[in-house]
């Protein structure tokens, strides 16, 4: 199992699927889905933003998350996917075998794929208006 450090590789993960926890959220992308002929080890990231407290608490939370990770069997993970566990706040105070259960239960349950990009219809707020159809009328000079 591979870590993932590159930034491009942490947004590829962010557009696949999810499951989410009160103390993370597993993001899953299977890299033979990006059209690639991938034989390489599950890749694994670790991500916690600024919002869930100072540097000392995104520290302690990021390495909950990889211990997690160690205790976890990789049988669980599918070969060819990348994964990012993105760090809640809830990581600080959970209970670390509750934690576990949690990321067994997100590898297993069939993830919910959020489909980016793929809205249909005209966009919010740019083109006309319905009744700006037909062209104004101008009055003569």
């Amino acid at each position: 199992m591979d870590r993932l450090r590159q930034r491009a590789d942490f947004l590829a993960v962010a557009n696949g699927a999810r499951a989410n926890s009160p103390a993370f959220v597993l993001q899953s992308l299977d890299r033979r889905s990006l059209g690639r002929d991938d034989s390489g080890p599950i890749r694994i990231g670790f991500t916690v933003t600024k919002k869930n407290g100072n540097a000392p608490e995104r520290n302690r939370i990021r390495r909950r998350l990889r211990e997690l990770v160690k205790r976890l069997d990789p049988v669980s993970m599918q070969p060819h996917h990348d994964y990012v566990l993105v760090g809640r706040r809830d990581a600080l105070s959970r209970d670390f075998a509750t934690m576990l259960d949690d990321l067994r239960i997100a590898f297993s349950k069939p993830a919910r794929h959020t489909a980016r990009g793929t809205h249909k219809g005209p966009p919010k707020g740019r083109g006309q208006r319905p009744d700006a159809t037909a062209p104004a009328s101008r009055k003569p000079d």
